[in-house]
């Protein structure tokens, strides 16, 4: 019954997983240089599996131009402003900063779409979204030294990236939502949309300016772990987004995609050995408490 908040969940828990993964390849590469990558290589793997489907077809001619936009503003834009954050401010405050998209998808999707959250629902949002809040915000003791903590550069200019990071996401997600209710095929919507943003990353790197070339040559591992973030993350998670929106409200999916931080919780714990504070653990519990509101549990 509720199969397409579970695929919102369900992608959450690849962008928890793939978000510490693209930690080291990000810092290595450097963010236009990994996210390009990233691209090229999902769109192929896409590529392939439309080919084989034959799903390329339910994409009609009156969808092109809205995918198209959706994906320049959602993955061009947007992803690229995410991992320029993530190399900025670390793991876990890139997290928190991108789940403001839950917040602003259900304000765009009242005001654009004309979505009615019922009380309940918006209860579930606000929950939720504190829930994620505390996690993250609370999430570290005085003790962890990981080098994920540090802030490199200006902490407004990362702030600003993250905030322009969720905004571009929320409003991908509206623009692509009308074309999802079609019923059209989630991973050749995805393929599109990331042909975008791999198109886009292309040229901007063809531009003479250092800032968007490779900070380092990549190697066989930093590869495969660009790969395997690019499959779960994109092709996988993406697409599970994408069909979540084919049968749930943009807040709805939103906000139980933004769960990413409180789900990254244990990940990050295992990862350096440094285990969160219990604000923090206090704060998944609420995410799950939100979670079960919107379920209508």
């Amino acid at each position: 019954m509720f199969v397409h908040e579970l695929a919102a969940v369900a992608a959450a828990a690849l962008w928890a997983f793939t978000g510490i993964l693209a930690a080291a390849p990000s810092q290595h590469l450097g963010a236009i240089a990994f996210n390009r990558m990233r691209m090229v290589m999902v769109f192929a793997l896409l590529g392939v599996w439309v080919g084989f489907a034959g799903t390329w077809d339910t994409l009609r001619s009156d969808m092109i131009g809205p995918l198209v936009l959706s994906g320049f503003i959602g993955i061009f834009l947007g992803d690229t402003a995410l991992f320029l954050t993530m190399n900025r401010l670390g793991p876990r405050r890139t997290a928190i900063l991108f789940s403001l998209n839950a917040p602003m998808s259900v304000v765009l999707g009242w005001l654009v779409l004309g979505e009615a959250l019922s009380t309940r629902t918006l209860a579930g949002v606000a929950i939720t979204l504190a829930g994620v809040v505390l996690a993250i915000a609370f999430g570290k003791r005085r003790s962890q030294l990981h080098v994920w903590e540090s802030v490199k550069g200006p902490l407004w200019l990362g702030l600003l990236l993250g905030l322009a990071a969720a905004l571009a996401q929320s409003v991908g997600s509206l623009i692509a939502r009308p074309v999802m209710e079609t019923g059209v095929d989630p991973v050749a919507a995805s393929m599109l949309r990331i042909g975008v943003a791999a198109a886009g990353l292309t040229l901007l790197m063809q531009l003479p300016v250092q800032r968007f070339q490779a900070a380092n040559p990549a190697t066989a591992g930093i590869a495969f772990q660009v790969l395997l973030t690019g499959l779960l993350g994109m092709g996988v998670g993406m697409t599970l987004v994408l069909f979540a929106l084919s049968g749930g409200k943009v807040g709805i999916v939103s906000t139980l995609s933004a769960t990413t931080p409180a789900l990254q919780l244990p990940l990050l714990w295992l990862r350096t050995g440094e285990m969160p504070a219990p604000a923090a653990w206090l704060g998944a519990v609420l995410v799950v408490a939100g979670g079960a509101l919107l379920f209508g549990l």
